[in-house]
């Protein structure tokens, strides 16, 4: 009998975050198998996908001199530039064409404001700005919360970090993620999530 109050949330395993696509994760596509495969030990699936609009104000297309990759302050704070990516109705948009979507039970899409990004499942990057994640799940009985995908120091991160200070409890499958690693970012990821109180399953 599978537990109805735990949901497995699946993020932005898109064509843009696998090998070949725009903002490429060394290895984004080999998570893909065994994340179809768990999908059957959950009542509750949520897919996540990064869903920008052309000129997306964290594209470093659109500032002009700033490479990708370069931190720039926003009004929220300090924002990474990216390259152009997951681009909405885009085939890099679209999910790996080998990942399930049938257990979907709910697509949460995520950064089509123009002008602020949006890294967690349940927040922009103002912190402030909710997705509707929260609510959907307290609207299910769902508590516990597994959370796989890309990357792990960025949307994983972020989503997994939030869903523990709204009172989830958290697990993350790091063999069931991959990182994009900016200077040091995944281990100072994986300690954010511990101390916010978020298991880490490797």
């Amino acid at each position: 009998m599978r537990d109805a109050t735990h949901a497995l949330i699946v993020i932005d395993v898109q064509n843009d975050f696998c090998p070949g696509g725009a903002l490429a994760v060394p290895g984004g596509d080999e998570i893909v198998p065994g994340i179809n495969a768990l999908m059957d030990e959950f009542q509750a699936v949520i897919l996540t996908q990064d869903w920008h609009p052309a000129g997306h104000s964290s594209f470093a297309s659109e500032h002009g001199g700033q490479e990708p990759y370069s931190v720039v302050d926003f009004p929220y704070g300090p924002q990474v530039l990216w390259p152009d990516h997951c681009i909405q109705s885009s085939t890099g948009a679209a999910f790996h064409p080998d990942l399930r979507t049938t257990p979907a039970q709910l697509i949460i899409r995520k950064g089509f404001r123009p002008e602020i990004d949006s890294y967690s499942a349940f927040f922009e990057n103002d912190h402030q700005t909710a997705t509707g994640l929260d609510g959907a799940l307290q609207s299910l009985g769902i508590t516990q919360l597994t959370l796989v995908g890309l990357a792990t120091d960025f949307c994983v991160n972020y989503s997994a970090v939030d869903a523990a200070k709204l009172g989830f409890g958290v697990t993350v499958r790091q063999d069931l993620c991959r990182a994009i690693d900016l200077d040091g970012s995944l281990a100072a990821a994986i300690d954010g999530m511990k101390d916010a109180g978020v298991t880490i399953q490797s």
